[in-house]
């Protein structure tokens, strides 16, 4: 049996965010609390959006979302949310405050510790449909997260692990390209690699859903014609908007599940002494493992050379590697200061990530270090 479940309302366009009051009223929410970070509150979203709402202008902000989100953040936002006697959330910015907005909606229904939902710790069903409401507010393209099933949060202790439900995917999206028209090419460059990375990796799970298939295609195609475009000209409207929808088709499709290069890329987000941005790992990583699932996936291979205009003979590995070059990212995980002593950690963690399950090539601890010494 395929299990296919489309999934969200999702307002995409220019000027969208125009609406979100009425988005607010819509869904019953008087009181939301916004999640965001320092980044995006210092370039000004923040107090554009909340000029758009009454609402909005008199909610309390909670701008302290790091880098990879933590369970540190997750119990400060949860303060403030039952300080103010929230009853929402909008989460504004990228990936890291739309999933953290996703443990404070968890958290502020359901009781503690955050663990208890992880889902390679069972967690999946205990996850219920009374979890708060929350409209996500995407301000870059990359992660998906607004339409995703999953929030990625670091625990206490150090594991950065996957929260999965249907009912954490936020009840709204507003996709408003105009957000991201600001965004630095290095940041574009990063968060639209992701947005490369997911659909890869969606399409290439082996789990039966045709119409994720299609999606992750056509995200891909998006996204490959417009990212060099969006890093090149920040202001290219037609670029940003085509990589804001390749990123909804790579969350769109992230119930086919991810793969190798995401059990990687969890674990390493979750090191303590280095901070990691998530699609910049990706990236890295992309190539290893684009070799390692080869041999398991060369039908699919062929129909993504085919979506990328590619020769049937290309060395797909090498065309992503090129293409991260040209975009200016780092060429290997040396470059972005990982240290060689963490492969093994790493490898042990990406075999419990559940990620994991449904790459198309099953990896072992061996595997998995074998494609970071090749990232390296």
């Amino acid at each position: 049996m395929a299990l296919i479940t489309y999934l969200t309302t999702v307002k995409f366009g220019f000027g969208e965010i125009a609406g979100i009051e009425a988005d607010l009223a819509g869904l019953g929410v008087k009181k939301p609390l916004i999640i965001a970070d320092k980044g995006i509150v210092a370039a000004g979203i923040v107090a554009t959006v909340q000029a758009l709402s009454p609402a909005l202008a008199a909610a309390p902000v909670f701008d302290g979302t790091p880098t990879n989100p933590t369970e540190e953040a997750v119990e400060a936002a949860l303060v403030v949310y039952r300080e103010h006697a929230c009853d929402g959330l909008v989460a504004i910015g990228g990936g890291s405050p739309i999933d953290l907005a996703k443990g404070v909606a968890l958290l502020a229904t359901h009781p503690g510790p955050l663990e208890t939902y992880a889902a390679i710790l069972g967690g999946i069903p205990k996850v219920t449909s009374t979890v708060a409401p929350v409209i996500a507010v995407p301000t870059t393209s990359g992660t998906g997260s607004e339409v995703g099933r999953a929030a990625l949060i670091s625990l206490k202790d150090g594991r950065k692990l996957g929260f999965i439900s249907p009912h954490l995917i936020p009840r709204l999206a507003i996709c408003d390209p105009e957000l991201t028209l600001g965004l630095p090419g290095w940041l574009t460059a990063a968060t639209g690699m992701d947005a490369v990375t997911h659909c890869i990796e969606t399409y290439l799970s082996p789990r039966e859903n045709p119409p994720a298939d299609a999606i992750a295609l056509d995200g891909l195609k998006r996204a490959a014609a417009f990212i060099e475009r969006a890093v090149k000209d920040g202001s290219d409207r037609e670029a940003r908007k085509e990589m804001m929808m390749a990123a909804l088709q790579g969350g769109m499709t992230f119930q086919k599940g991810l793969g190798a290069v995401h059990a990687l890329s969890h674990p390493l987000g979750g090191l303590k002494e280095v901070s990691l941005h998530h699609g910049t790992l990706n990236a890295v990583l992309l190539p290893a493992v684009l070799r390692f699932n080869e041999p398991e996936a060369r039908t699919k291979y062929a129909e993504i050379r085919k979506t990328l205009g590619l020769a049937a003979d290309a060395d797909l590995a090498a065309w992503i590697a090129e293409l991260v070059s040209r975009l200016g990212l780092p060429g290997n995980l040396t470059q972005m200061g990982v240290p060689r002593g963490v492969v093994a950690a790493i490898s042990e963690a990406a075999v419990k990530d559940h990620s994991t399950a449904s790459n198309p090539r099953p990896a072992t601890a061996a595997d998995y270090a074998a494609m970071l010494e090749a990232s390296f």
